[in-house]
C-alpha cells in the first residue's frame, strides 16, 4: 500500500471518519469502517475502467453505456428513484446496490416520480450512471458490515472481543473471545462460524499459549534489548538469552515467553491506527481493560473512587486526569534502531498504569497497550516486536 493510494483519513480523530483506500488507477474507492475496520462500501466513481457483468452479462463496458434502460432491464423493477435536489442526481437503488444517475441540464425533471420510465428526459438514453455503491444491506442508508467471509479465514483465527482478567485490581492475564470456520458444520455461513473463548495468564507455559490460540503467525526473538543494561541481574560476562514474542496478526496481539521459563510474562495489544509505525502489520485488537477502584489524582475529599474501562476506542485525555499525576512526564518512544533510523509518523508516549504501559499517539489515542507479569517485573517494559 502506497501513501497516495491511502489518501482520506483523519489523522486528528480517526474513529470520526471513514478511512478510504482510493484506487486511482481502476477508479475505484475501498470505504472502510473506522471503528471495526473493515470494508463496508464498494464506491465506483470513473466506470470507463471497469467492466461490470450481471447475470453473466456486461451492464457496463466501453461498448455498453449504463443508461436508464440497461439498468432497468439488466436488474429489472425496482422502488422510485431517490431524489437529490441539492447535487441533482437520483438514485436507484437495490438490495447491496445503488446506482447514481446525474439529471442533464436541459432535462425538466419534477422529483415526484414513479420508477424510471416516467422520468421526463429528451431522450431514453439521455441519463447515464456516473457512480455505484456496492454494500451491505438494504440501502445506503441501512449499511450493515457484513461478516468475515469463510474464504478469510484459511485455517485462522479472528479475535471478537479480548478482555482483561483482573485479580487484586490489576490485569492478571486476557480472556480472548474468538471466531473460527467449522466446516463441517452445515452449509450456511451462519453455521461455518464457531465462537468459542480461551484464557491466557501470566505464567502459563508455551504449550497453554498454542494449546488456546494455535500456532502464531510468527515467532520474533528479541535480537536487540537496549533496557537489559538497567537490570539489577544483568552482566556483560554472562550468556543473555533471547525472549521471544508469539505473534498474532488476526487478533492483534504479541505475547512475549520468558526465554528460561517459556512462560508468559507479557501482553502487547495493538490499535491498529492510521498514522501509528505499526499500522496495518496487525489486527485491530478489540481490547477491553477494567480499571477498578481508581483514585482521582487531584485531591478531592468528597470525590469516590471511579471503575474505569480501557478500550481500544478510549482517548488517553479523557482518563488521563484519573490515572496518571500532572506532574507525571511520559516517555518519548521514537522507535528507532540500527536497522532503521527514520520513523516517518513521530514519536508516541508512553505512560505507566498499574502493571501496564499506554502508549499513546499525539491524537490521544491508545495505539498499544502493553501488560506486564508484576511479580517477574524488570525494566524491560517497552517491547516492540
Amino acid at each position: 500500500m502506497t501513501q497516495e493510494m491511502f489518501n482520506c483519513y483523519s489523522s486528528e480523530q480517526p474513529l470520526s471518519m471513514d478511512m478510504i483506500l482510493n484506487l486511482t488507477q481502476d477508479g475505484i474507492k475501498l470505504i472502510f469502517d473506522s471503528v471495526s475496520q473493515r470494508l463496508k462500501i464498494i464506491e465506483i466513481y470513473n466506470l470507463s475502467k471497469v467492466k461490470l457483468k450481471y447475470c453473466g452479462k456486461h451492464f457496463n463496458s466501453p461498448q455498453v453505456q449504463p443508461n436508464i434502460e440497461k439498468i432497468n432491464s439488466s436488474f429489472g423493477a425496482t422502488r422510485p428513484a431517490v431524489y437529490d435536489a441539492t447535487q441533482q442526481l437520483f438514485t436507484v437503488n437495490f438490495r447491496g446496490l445503488a446506482f447514481l444517475f446525474p439529471i442533464p441540464a436541459d432535462a425538466k425533471f419534477e422529483p415526484n416520480v414513479h420508477g424510471l420510465g416516467s422520468i421526463p428526459l429528451p431522450s431514453k438514453n439521455a441519463a447515464h450512471v456516473n457512480k455505484i455503491y456496492i454494500y451491505g444491506g438494504t440501502g445506503l442508508s441501512d449499511l450493515r458490515i457484513p461478516p468475515i467471509p469463510n474464504s478469510c479465514f484459511c485455517g485462522n483465527i479472528f479475535l471478537e472481543k479480548a478482555e482483561a482478567i483482573i485479580k487484586k485490581d490489576i490485569p492478571m492475564g486476557m480472556t480472548f473471545y474468538l471466531l473460527a470456520d467449522n466446516a463441517s458444520q452445515g452449509r450456511s455461513p451462519e453455521a461455518k462460524r464457531q465462537p468459542f473463548a480461551r484464557s491466557i495468564s501470566f505464567g502459563d507455559a508455551v504449550q497453554d499459549v498454542i494449546s488456546a490460540l494455535g500456532a502464531p503467525h510468527k515467532i520474533f526473538f528479541k535480537s536487540e534489548d537496549k533496557m537489559k543494561i538497567h537490570s539489577k541481574s544483568f552482566s556483560v560476562d554472562k550468556q543473555q538469552t533471547s525472549d521471544y514474542f508469539f505473534n498474532y496478526f488476526t487478533l492483534g496481539v504479541d505475547i512475549l515467553l520468558d526465554a528460561s521459563t517459556h512462560q508468559v510474562k507479557k501482553f502487547i495489544l495493538h490499535g491498529n491506527f492510521p498514522g501509528h509505525y505499526n499500522f496495518n502489520i496487525y489486527h485491530r485488537c478489540n481490547f477491553e481493560i477494567p480499571l477498578p477502584n481508581v483514585t482521582p489524582m487531584m485531591y478531592d475529599p468528597e470525590a469516590d473512587d471511579l471503575d474505569l474501562i480501557l478500550t481500544a476506542c478510549s482517548k488517553w485525555d479523557s482518563l488521563s486526569p484519573y490515572l496518571v499525576k500532572s506532574s507525571q512526564k511520559p516517555v518519548v518512544l521514537n522507535r528507532s534502531s540500527h536497522m532503521n533510523t527514520t520513523n516517518p509518523f513521530g514519536s508516541t508516549f508512553c505512560y505507566g498504569v498499574r502493571n501496564m504501559i499506554v502508549e499513546v499517539m499525539p491524537n490521544h489515542h491508545v495505539a498499544s497497550v502493553t501488560i506486564y507479569d508484576p511479580s517477574c517485573l524488570s525494566s524491560d517494559g517497552i517491547d516492540s516486536p
